[in-house]
């Protein structure tokens, strides 16, 4: 009976989807507290558990490494929102779905959203690579939600809004809480990243966006969706 082949060790070129997967996740975490300047490399290869040369062996250098972090994370945004936007649902209910979908996103992935708001407020070390993420990542979801604004403008469901102006707002509803979480904290003396804050800032945004966008008779029936 032939013996076992024996499992390749973590941080060898056998495993090498688990070994950049190990890679990129360390280096999210690490672009995330010092963005790319302040990022080292064998803090990430130690995060990682794998030797230096293995890092550099799947990412040319630092920068590139950046650059496919960077990726993982719109990546793994859309993958989650997507498959709401195409779900074969009233435009009411997919808007509301798709804005709880992108707060439970950015709730449960704090190095991702810190990640994001490190590369697009701060001015990024390469300009084509921004334009790449605008490309791949958020003109498709933005698209999305264009379409879907406007079907419920048409169907009477929603009050005629200018899209260009409402999907950079309800964005902003989602991402400003995270971003201001710290200053929310001194105010109000309480975490606001915690579960029950959390689910009531949720609710709250839903609520709020229904009150802006909604005729006043859809309004009624869609609050309850997650």
């Amino acid at each position: 009976m032939a013996a076992p082949r024996a499992r390749a060790r973590l941080g060898s070129r056998g495993q090498p989807q688990e070994s950049r997967d190990a890679i990129l996740r360390a280096a999210i975490r690490e672009f995330a507290r010092g963005g790319v300047a302040g990022a080292r490399t064998d803090a990430i290869a130690r995060a990682a558990g794998v030797n230096k040369a293995l890092l550099y062996y799947y990412f040319h250098d630092k920068e590139a490494l950046y650059a496919a972090a960077i990726d993982h994370v719109f990546e793994e945004r859309n993958r989650h929102l997507l498959p709401v936007l195409e779900d074969d649902v009233p435009p009411g209910e997919k808007l509301l779905r798709v804005v709880g979908a992108f707060f439970d996103f950015l709730a449960a992935h704090p190095a991702y959203r810190e990640l994001v708001q490190r590369e697009l407020m701060v001015a990024p070390s390469s300009r084509a690579h921004l334009q790449h993420i605008l490309q791949h990542y958020i003109k498709p979801i933005y698209e999305q939600l264009v379409r879907v604004l406007q079907a419920g403008i048409d169907s009477g469901v929603f009050r005629p809004v200018d899209p260009l102006q409402f999907v950079p707002s309800m964005t902003a509803l989602v991402v400003h809480y995270f971003g201001s979480a710290p200053l929310i904290e001194l105010i109000t003396q309480q975490d606001p990243l915690s579960p029950e804050r959390l689910a009531a800032r949720r609710a709250a945004v839903l609520d709020f966006i229904s009150a802006a966008l909604f005729q006043h008779t859809s309004a009624k029936t869609a609050g309850g969706h997650r």
